[in-house]
C-alpha cells in the first residue's frame, strides 16, 4: 500500500507518495461516506470514477479528495460569511514519463470546471519548443499568447526543467519570466502545472529561487510496481483481443523487473508496456505469418518469443 507524506511549510503542500503498512493506512485515511454521494458532489464523483479506471494511483486519489475538500469547505465559508480568500493552484508535478501526470492534470482541470473555479476546465499541453523563440521578444510573445489559451483551464509545461538548460542567456529564461509574470498578473484566471522527472524538477526549482513559494503543491508520481504494471498490461491486452500465455506472463515479468533496476530514474512505466506490447504484436503478426497459423486461438496469443524478440528492440540492452 502506498501513503501520501505531506510536509506543510511556508504554505506549501507537498505530496510524495510512499510505502506503509496496511493498518497504519487504516488509521490515517477517513472511510468513505454516503455524505459524498449527496448530488452536490457530482464534480468530486466524476473525478474518482475516471481515477478509478486506472491502475494505480491509489495515493493520488486521497490527494484528489483533499483539493475537493479543501475547495468545497472554503465555498461553505463563504456561504457563512467567513473568510475564505481566492486559493493559489498552480502546481508542480514530479515523476518519471508514464506515472499519470498528464491524466491527472486533465481530471483535475474538469472537477475545477464543474466546481466553478476554472470556467472552461480545458488543458493546454506544452513543452519548451510551444514556449521559446529564436530570437529577442519573440519568447515573450509565445509565452504569452499560450498563457492567453489557456485562459479558464489549465497550463501543462512538460519537461519544465528544459527551460533553464541553457543559461543566463538562453531564451528559455525569458519564458520562465513571462509566465511568472502572467501567474502575478492573472492568478486565479488559469493553473500553471509545470511537470517533469522527479531529480531535473528539484535542480530547477533550486535554480529559480523565486519559483517554488509559488507552487503551493508539489506532487511526486512514484513508479509503478512490477504488479501494477502486470495488471496493467493484461489490460491493455485484454483490450486488445489479445491474451498472454502462461510462459509470456513470466517472460513479461522478468523483463519489467530487469529494466525497472536498470533504468529505476527514467523509466517511463505505462508507456514501456505500451511500446513493449505494440511491438510484441507486430512480431507475433511476423511469427504467424511464417508459421501459417491463422486460427481463432493463435491470432489472439502473445507468446514469449514474441515479448522478447520485441524487448531486443526497444533502447534497454541486456548485459
Amino acid at each position: 500500500m502506498e501513503q501520501a507524506a505531506r510536509m506543510r511549510k511556508r504554505g506549501q503542500i507537498n505530496v510524495v507518495l510512499k510505502k506503509y503498512p496496511d493498518q497504519e493506512h487504516a488509521l490515517l485515511s477517513h472511510q468513505e461516506t454516503d455524505v459524498l454521494e449527496k448530488p452536490e458532489h457530482v464534480a468530486y464523483k466524476k473525478m474518482q470514477q475516471e481515477l478509478n479506471e486506472f491502475i494505480g494511483l491509489k495515493n493520488i486519489k486521497d490527494f484528489m479528495k483533499e483539493i475537493y475538500a479543501w475547495l468545497y469547505l472554503n465555498q461553505k465559508r463563504q456561504d457563512e460569511g467567513l473568510k475564505a480568500g481566492k486559493q493559489v493552484l498552480h502546481m508542480v508535478f514530479k515523476g518519471n514519463p508514464g506515472t499519470g501526470k498528464t491524466t491527472v492534470a486533465r481530471l483535475i482541470a474538469k472537477m475545477f470546471k464543474e466546481m466553478g473555479v476554472l470556467e472552461k476546465g480545458h488543458l493546454i499541453e506544452a513543452e519548451r519548443a510551444d514556449l521559446v523563440g529564436e530570437y529577442i521578444g519573440h519568447t515573450a510573445q509565445k509565452t504569452r499568447e499560450l498563457v492567453q489559451k489557456s485562459l479558464g483551464g489549465i497550463l501543462f509545461v512538460d519537461e519544465a526543467y528544459s527551460l533553464a538548460r541553457g543559461g543566463e542567456k538562453d531564451f528559455g529564461k525569458e519564458a520562465i519570466d513571462t509566465l511568472v509574470k502572467s501567474m502575478e498578473d492573472q492568478q486565479h484566471s488559469f493553473v500553471l502545472i509545470l511537470a517533469g522527472y522527479p531529480k531535473e524538477m528539484d535542480r530547477f526549482l533550486k535554480l529559480n529561487p523565486g519559483l517554488p513559494s509559488r507552487f503551493p503543491m508539489k506532487v511526486t508520481f512514484p513508479n509503478y510496481t512490477v504488479k501494477e504494471l502486470l495488471l496493467m498490461a493484461k489490460k491493455m491486452v485484454k483490450e486488445r483481443d489479445y491474451q498472454l500465455d502462461n510462459r509470456a506472463e513470466d517472460t513479461l515479468k522478468d523483463l519489467l523487473t530487469y529494466t525497472k533496476e536498470k533504468q529505476e530514474e527514467h523509466f517511463s512505466n505505462g508507456r514501456f508496456i505500451r511500446n513493449l506490447l505494440e511491438r510484441s504484436i507486430r512480431s507475433q503478426a511476423v511469427r504467424l505469418l511464417e508459421e501459417g497459423k491463422f486460427e481463432k486461438v493463435d491470432l489472439m496469443t502473445i507468446k514469449s518469443v514474441d515479448l522478447t524478440k520485441a524487448f531486443h528492440h526497444t533502447d534497454v540492452r541486456i548485459e
